[in-house]
């Protein structure tokens, strides 16, 4: 193929000129892509506030003081580090009715964990669950979590105010964005594919932007898959 219809030069050994037209179509494809999610990353910079939260939200934390292991009260408006103005919460599937995890968090959190030193440059950042602090402590220890601040929502209806919970005391996965102005917080953003049906042979696929292995799974001929999840253990 010329040159001259792609968009660049570089060739691999042995690909014939099938492939490199399918691979420049597939380019102009990503291309595309990568506008469509700037452009809707812009639509998400600019919404307008949210609401104001309807109380100081407070969470229980393990915090570690001489050395020693102390559990203590700590208020949302205390999340936010000195102008640093955006928290990023992600509901932790792990209730205290709940014998494990779920999973699928789980992927997610190692993942995040990884990322966390990077991403509290620019935005606070906390993985909240309903189970005792101790306990969701634990689990994290157990998986090599080191990076990530714990918050049990144990003692308060953050849960169920920000769809972390359904009615019925079910938990759910949501991500929510809230920013403080003014000293006051408001709600900014909540991951809301997680409330609509999926396309078919789809789940909603909320947070795919955050969970790498399924992006990493889309650029392999076998795909997603139609059974395989994540597990605790293999």
């Amino acid at each position: 193929m010329s040159t001259s219809t792609s968009r660049h030069e570089v060739r691999f050994p042995g690909e014939s000129d099938s492939y490199r037209s399918a691979r420049d179509k597939l380019l102009d494809a990503e291309i595309e892509m990568r506008r469509t999610i700037e452009s809707v990353a812009a639509q998400r910079r600019a919404l307008p506030l949210g609401g104001e939260i309807r109380e100081d939200y407070v969470f229980d934390e393990v915090v570690v003081v001489n050395g020693v292991e102390e559990t203590r009260r700590v208020r949302m408006s205390e999340l936010f580090a000195k102008e640093m103005d955006s928290l990023v919460l992600y509901s932790f599937m792990y209730g205290p009715e709940m014998a494990r995890p779920c999973p699928s968090c789980t992927s997610i959190i190692d993942a995040l964990d990884g990322e966390a030193p990077h991403v509290v440059q620019r935005a606070n950042l906390a993985i909240v669950a309903k189970s005792p602090i101790r306990r969701i402590r634990e689990f994290a220890a157990e998986r090599g979590w080191h990076n990530l601040r714990f918050l049990s929502s144990e003692g308060s209806t953050y849960n169920g105010d920000y769809q972390g919970e359904n009615a019925a005391g079910e938990q759910t996965p949501a991500l929510n964005v809230f920013v403080q102005r003014d000293a006051t917080i408001h709600h900014s953003y909540c991951t809301e594919m997680l409330f609509t049906r999926g396309d078919p042979g789809q789940d909603p696929r909320h947070v795919d932007m955050i969970w790498p292995v399924w992006n990493l799974f889309d650029l392999i001929p076998e795909g997603r898959g139609e059974k395989w999840n994540p597990k605790l253990s293999y």
